[in-house]
Parts: structure tokens; C-alpha cells; sequence
């Protein structure tokens, strides 16, 4: 017995590992050297003193007691040698002045779920990827006349590659004076616009960085995304930088409005991830990491996520930001006229778009497409209302955009006509949009 309680005293006390449904808790206890020192001399004390007594009584009395009362007399000093080397213990513990790092330390090991770990792994290696932009517009101080930057709004955008190009929305920089684009490491470069394109609503950056500080976000595909499929964005909302906020792909192929031009935008993706003011312009991942879109608007009457967000898909921002970085520009295919609103249209009975104005040096006025006049007694004479192209029908507007986008520049096409009361078939070589002012 005193064999066992020297082993069980002299060793380092641990304390063992618990459990339990919700939560895993680690303890550990670090050593005191003055507990080490301390304890095995009180602990060797008490066990010398009373083996020798024991012996001691055990030689005066082995010849008058009996075997029961020297047994009864041995479990009598075990029990009280352990209360005292326990008690001895115990106060080398509470009296001995421990510094913190002998303390008890209490440090909770978190569990995750499978899914929780992918989340957070994608968040952290996509993240450098993500940066804020920063439009600024110059403003003249009606006091001094100085000339001040303003910062007049904000957005995300995301590095497309090591050169220093920065994706973005088109809406996000739309009338700033200088752009400026803050990385995750939070150091800021003055921007240079390299081109956009306002009727996709995109915008190419180019900043001088280094390449070290540049990490591209990895592209993915969108011809073959799946309603229901799990969808991550990450912006800067209300200006709360690298927030991340998931959910799923709600829709495909809807249509949205260019937010500077009202040309239609096809194939949009719609997700339910909230998406609000600031997140305009940030990467729309799928579970993979990959770039699926282009966060870009919101439906909401408020303004605030109301669960329908839009991103357009990354094989549409693919093909117009390799123009940019390549011409500057997007050559996108045109007819040259100006059409009347579709309800204007659908007021007359008929189905298909009105040509208010065919300029003469444009493809359609070439081609002898007639515009909506006015006669000298002031009575409107209506010009064409194409009804197709290429055999395909046309409603309205978004109807002739879509088929447009379609076709290339240098391309021809066979423009239906209803023009007056009969229908005429025109020839059309589409010609390239002219350069924005």
C-alpha cells in the first residue's frame, strides 16, 4: 500500500480529457518547480515517519496481539498516512505561489462540421482575391476654390491576373474622377481605367502592384450550373470589407437592364445569397472557389437584400473582359438606329420595334431602312418596324438585342421590315459600336 501511494503521490497529477455532445474541452496543467519540489519531500516525510512507527509498534507488540488486531492496526496507518500525504498535497498546491504560466489553463478546441471547414477554407483562400474600390470625384470648395477628392461611392471587384487587371461593374465607377482599389492587405493604388463596356456592365481596372500582392481568382465555367447548387459572395457591403454570404442558385437565365444603358442583359443568374449596396462588382464563387458570375444588382424596393440578387455569368465577363484588356474596348456588332419605347409599339396594334432614326452613315441608313418623320403638314408617317432577323422573330427591343448579340461585326444579316402594308426583306452588314465618348 505504501509502495502504491508513493507511485500514485509522486507522480505529476493530470487531469483527463471531457466530453460532450455539443462541445469538446481540452484541459491541461502545467507544472510548478516549486510544487515539484515540495511535494516529494512532504510526501517522503509522512511516509518515513510512519513506516518507522508502524515498525517500531509491530516489534513491541508482535508477541502479545493477535493477527486481527495487528491487521486491523496496519489498515489504520495506511488510511491515515494517505490522509496526510493527501492534506499535505493539497496545501503545497494552495500555498505555493504559482505564477500564471503554472495556472490551470483551460483552452476549448472548436469542432466543426465537414461543411463548416470547406466554408471557411473557401473564404480564406479566395479573400485576397477580393478588393474594395473606391470612387472619388473632384469637387471645388466654394471658399478656397481647392480642388477636393471626394469619394462619392464605393464597391468590390476582384483580381483578375497578376498583370494588375481589377473586374468590376461599370455602374461602380460610373462619373468618378479617379478610382482608387484598396487589396486585402489593406494598401491602396490609384487605378487606371482600361476600358468598359456599359451594356454588360463591366469594367476592367489596372493597378501597379506588386505581383506578390496579387493573388487572380480562379475561373470557372457557367454553361453548366444547376438551379439549387450552393453559390458564396464575398464584397464589401455598406462598406464592411471581405464578408462573405451564402446560398444557392435560385434561377437561370433570367434577364436584367443595364444600369447605364437599359440594354438588356441575358443569361443572368439569380441566387438568394444577400447581396447589398457595396457588393456590387465582387466574385460570385461556387463550392469549388471557382468565379461562377458577377454580383451586380439587387430586386428590392428598399434597396436592402430582399434574397433576389443577380450576377452575370463568367463566360459573358470572360469574352468582354479579354476585349478590354486586349483593345480597350468592346466590339459589339450594331444596326445603327434608334427605336421607339415597346409600349409605344403595342399602342399601334402591331408587333415589333419602330425606327425613329437611321442615321444615313450607319449600317441600317445604308442599307435604306426608313426612319419615323413628319410630313409638312405635321402628320406622323412612321418609318420601318422590324419584325425580324435572320428568321428570327422580334417583338421589342430585347428581342433585337439578343439577336444581336449573337452575330459579329462585319456580319450580314437579312432585316425583315413590315413598311406600310407590306413586308420587305434588307440586307444589313453590321458594323462595330462606336467608341463611347
Amino acid at each position: 500500500m505504501a509502495a502504491l501511494a508513493s507511485t500514485f503521490f509522486s507522480s505529476t497529477p493530470k487531469i483527463s480529457r471531457c466530453s460532450s455532445s455539443n462541445q469538446l474541452t481540452k484541459f491541461s496543467v502545467a507544472k510548478s518547480n516549486r510544487l515539484n519540489l515540495i511535494s516529494p519531500i512532504v510526501v517522503s516525510a509522512i511516509r518515513e515517519k510512519f513506516v518507522l512507527n508502524s515498525e517500531l509498534w509491530n516489534e513491541e507488540n508482535s508477541s502479545s496481539s493477535s493477527s486481527s488486531s495487528h491487521n486491523r492496526l496496519k489498515k489504520l496507518v495506511d488510511t491515515f498516512f494517505v490522509v496526510c500525504a493527501s492534506v499535505a498535497l493539497s496545501v503545497s498546491v494552495f500555498v505555493t505561489d504559482v505564477d500564471s504560466a503554472s495556472a490551470f489553463v483551460v483552452t476549448p478546441q472548436r469542432k466543426l462540421q465537414t461543411d463548416e471547414l470547406a466554408t471557411v477554407r473557401l473564404f480564406q483562400e479566395n479573400t485576397p482575391s477580393v478588393v474594395n474600390i473606391t470612387n472619388l470625384a473632384s469637387r471645388q470648395d466654394a471658399f478656397t476654390l481647392d480642388v477636393l477628392e471626394v469619394p462619392q461611392g464605393s464597391g468590390s471587384g476582384f483580381v483578375w491576373d497578376i498583370q494588375g487587371h481589377i473586374v468590376t461593374n461599370y455602374h461602380v465607377i460610373r462619373g468618378a474622377s479617379d478610382v482608387r482599389v484598396t487589396l486585402a492587405d489593406q494598401s491602396t493604388y490609384d487605378a487606371k481605367v482600361v476600358g468598359f463596356d456599359q451594356d454588360k456592365d463591366v469594367a476592367v481596372l489596372r493597378i501597379d502592384a506588386p505581383k506578390d500582392k496579387l493573388r487572380p481568382i480562379p475561373i470557372g465555367v457557367s454553361a453548366d450550373l444547376l438551379v439549387g447548387q450552393k453559390v458564396y459572395a464575398i464584397g464589401n457591403p455598406f462598406g464592411l470589407d471581405h464578408t462573405l454570404t451564402t446560398g444557392v442558385i435560385s434561377g437561370l437565365r433570367r434577364e436584367i437592364s443595364s444600369a447605364a444603358t437599359g440594354r438588356p442583359i441575358q443569361d443572368v443568374i439569380q441566387t438568394d445569397a444577400a447581396i447589398n449596396p457595396g457588393n456590387s462588382g465582387g466574385p460570385l464563387l461556387d463550392s469549388a472557389g471557382n468565379l461562377i458570375g458577377i454580383n451586380t444588382a439587387i430586386y428590392s424596393p428598399s434597396g436592402a437584400s430582399s434574397g433576389v440578387g443577380f450576377s452575370i455569368p463568367v463566360d459573358t465577363v470572360s469574352g468582354i473582359v479579354d476585349q478590354l484588356v486586349k483593345f480597350g474596348k468592346v466590339t459589339r456588332p450594331i444596326l445603327g438606329i434608334k427605336f421607339a419605347p415597346d409600349q409605344s409599339v403595342e399602342q399601334l396594334g402591331v408587333s415589333g420595334v419602330l425606327v425613329l432614326d437611321a442615321p444615313p452613315n450607319g449600317p441600317a441608313g445604308k442599307a435604306g431602312l426608313l426612319s419615323t418623320k413628319r410630313d409638312s403638314y405635321g402628320r406622323l408617317i412612321l418609318g420601318d418596324i422590324i419584325t425580324s432577323v435572320n428568321g428570327k422573330k422580334v417583338s421589342n427591343g430585347s428581342d433585337l438585342y439578343r439577336i444581336l448579340d449573337q452575330c459579329k461585326v462585319g456580319e450580314r444579316v437579312i432585316v425583315e421590315v413590315l413598311r406600310g402594308d407590306h413586308i420587305e426583306k434588307i440586307p444589313v452588314t453590321l458594323e462595330p459600336k462606336p467608341d463611347e465618348s
